[in-house]
């Protein structure tokens, strides 16, 4: 038997060898399309902070206490406007401007609630050095939850006021008092929504616990409250009014309060129906501006480091 008969060469031999240099196709598509860039992420981050608020996009359980709350702070404007209209009463028995205070525990539970939910799950799951990467910058991330909360916030102690407005005109109430009372609520509801996301944003993202940031912007927005308003009450007791004003000063709540009745004509809510003075007035539009300037600072010194 020859050798080529022991040792047959292969019919098909491979015409030449991969280089080792190849990079592989392993699955991954090549993509053509547009870059959206930061403002189409910077939106989309504020559309889903804000449909996060009210539970859109998630589960059942997700919408139950947001829509409990929103139907709390509507539904008082219905009993309202009803006795309004049966009566022939020739104004609201709340002024526009004076709704959201009466209401501030569900709002605070709203705040309480929804702030958390913009801010903490990404640091808990740590998915905020994700949105750090191209192209969307802490800058853009803090803005866009700033303003989706504010957002939120606006929406929900609005519509009460929006449907008071309708209530008056049904009611037959004078129509330029009633828009420029209305006119009025607007603007409050919107300093109202800008100071407390700003407080309940920048307490929400110290911590990425969830439950802590609740409890912790609950209590904010309660003690001091009721501090004040205790303080308050035992200033005028003692015959001290002019120590109301300045008292007004220590907490969210109080400080809205002083704020619309000196800025926006509105009733005073302080012990003894204390009015303000101007210098009280404007350490009062000042103290508001400090605080969202500042909690804004704060939250972008927050988000300084990408990593958390």
């Amino acid at each position: 038997m020859s050798p080529e008969t022991r040792n047959p060469t292969p019919a098909s031999a491979p015409a030449s060898a991969p280089a080792a240099d190849v990079i592989h196709n392993i699955g991954y598509r090549h993509y053509d399309g547009p870059r959206l860039g930061r403002a189409y992420a910077r939106r989309s981050l504020f559309v889903h902070s804000l449909r996060g608020a009210y539970g859109l996009g998630r589960t059942a359980k997700s919408k139950v206490l947001p829509m409990i709350l929103a139907a709390s702070m509507a539904f008082p404007t219905l009993i309202m406007v009803a006795v309004t209209v049966v009566t022939g009463a020739g104004e609201l028995p709340v002024a526009y401007t004076e709704y959201a205070l009466f209401l501030q525990p569900v709002v605070g539970i709203f705040v309480a609630a929804a702030a958390p939910q913009a801010v903490s799950l990404d640091l808990r799951f740590k998915t905020t050095p994700l949105y750090f990467s191209r192209p969307i910058e802490r800058r853009d991330y803090v803005s866009a939850k700033y303003a989706a909360l504010t957002a939120a916030l606006f929406v929900f102690t609005a519509t009460p006021v929006l449907l008071l407005y309708v209530g008056a005109l049904l009611a037959k109430l004078d129509f330029t008092d009633q828009t420029l009372g209305f006119a009025k609520g607007l603007l409050f509801s919107a300093l109202f929504a800008a100071l407390h996301a700003g407080i309940g944003l920048f307490l929400a993202a110290l911590t990425p616990r969830r439950g802590f940031g609740i409890a912790t912007v609950i209590a904010v927005l309660t003690i001091p409250y009721m501090l004040v308003s205790a303080l308050q009450g035992t200033a005028y007791g003692q015959n001290a009014p002019e120590l109301i004003g300045w008292l007004g000063l220590g907490s969210p709540g109080t400080l809205m309060a002083g704020f619309q009745q000196a800025v926006l004509g509105g009733p005073s809510a302080f012990p003894g129906a204390v009015d303000l003075t101007a210098a009280e007035g404007t350490g009062y539009v000042l103290l508001i501006a400090v605080l969202i300037a500042g909690t804004y600072a704060l939250l972008l010194r927050r988000y300084r480091k990408a990593g958390l």
